[in-house]
Parts: C-alpha cells; sequence; structure tokens
C-alpha cells in the first residue's frame, strides 16, 4: 500500500486538504495529517481538523510522496518550517512525489527543487526561476502541483495516478461520478 503525507499549518485551504485525504483513501492509500505544533489544526474558514501525527514524529521513509495545501496563512507557515522544508528537500531528492497546490509551491521554491521545472500555482503567486503554466495540474518528473481550491479533485487524482496507476484512477473516477461529470459538461 503507498502511503502519503499531508502537512497542515494554521490557515490551511481546507477543501484542498480535505479532499486530498478523502480522494487519497478513497484508492486505498494511506494519508496521515500531519500537524506543525499540535493534532488540532484551524483552516483558514475557521474549520479545525485533528491530525494522525505531528510533525516531530514523522520518519520519511515511511512514505511515498508528500502532499502541500496551500491557503494564507497556512503555506506561508509551511514555507516559514525548515523542518516541513527540508522533508520537501528530501523527497525530492529520493524521487519521492512532491505535490503542492495553491500556494503551497512557495514551500517547493524555498526548498530549491523547482530551477527549471515545469510548475503552475495559484493566479499571481511569486516563484523562482520555473517553467510556470496555467494549467489545472502539472507534473515534472515527481513534482505535482495545481492552481487551487477548484482543481483539487483533479490534484488529487493525479497523486493517485503516480501512485497506484491509471485503472485504479479510472475506478475513482467512475464511482465518484466524475466520469460522468466529465462527459456530460
Amino acid at each position: 500500500m503507498s502511503s502519503v503525507i499531508l502537512f497542515l499549518a494554521e490557515g490551511f485551504e481546507e477543501i484542498e486538504a480535505i479532499t486530498v485525504v478523502d480522494v487519497l483513501r478513497r484508492a486505498d492509500i494511506k494519508c496521515d495529517i500531519c500537524g506543525l505544533n499540535s493534532i488540532t489544526v484551524k483552516g483558514s474558514h475557521g474549520i479545525e481538523v485533528n491530525c494522525d501525527k505531528i510533525l516531530g514524529n514523522i520518519v520519511d521513509s515511511e512514505y511515498d510522496a508528500v502532499v502541500l495545501p496551500g491557503g494564507m496563512p497556512g503555506a506561508k507557515n509551511l514555507r516559514e518550517n525548515s523542518k516541513v522544508v527540508d522533508l520537501v528537500s528530501s523527497f525530492y531528492k529520493q524521487g519521492k512525489i512532491v505535490a503542492a497546490i495553491c500556494a503551497a509551491p512557495m514551500v517547493l521554491d524555498r526548498a530549491g527543487i523547482i530551477k527549471g521545472k515545469t510548475i503552475t500555482s495559484y493566479p499571481g503567486l511569486e516563484l523562482g526561476e520555473c517553467n510556470y503554466i496555467e494549467q489545472i495540474v502539472a507534473e515534472d518528473g515527481n513534482i505535482i502541483t495545481s492552481r487551487g481550491p477548484a482543481t483539487t479533485i483533479y490534484f488529487a487524482m493525479k497523486i493517485a495516478e503516480k501512485l497506484e496507476g491509471i485503472q485504479k484512477v479510472d475506478e475513482l473516477k467512475s464511482e465518484m461520478m466524475l466520469t460522468f461529470l466529465e462527459n456530460n459538461i
């Protein structure tokens, strides 16, 4: 079974965090929610989430991917945490999946892993030397990025695809009625 760690900092974007956790767990991927300083973390819209773990107890060898939701000031709080930045860098160097949505690609920039990479993010986010594109999801090697709340389900599906394959994602899209939606828009 694949396993993912999703970091939550105060002020995270709730849709981007909970949707990813939900989709990955539906895909039979272990997805631990990790608070930076405590088990309970409050999102940018006042929703509190109880985490499975706290950052100080994380062993990166237990995980195949790291996911960073956006939101403000959540993404800034992730970027300012040196342990998060170090873990992101470590995951990247090990060839593990590093996924960030909305404003969270700023953490990838701080980790020094986006130079020359194809990246997307929330509009207007200032990033370093990368190939910035305006697509729902951008994938470059082991880096996956996405734009914001409305793109979250596609972001989560791309992470699931990288970990469990397209067949699993096609089944999941059908079960969640995403295929129906895509065929009827």
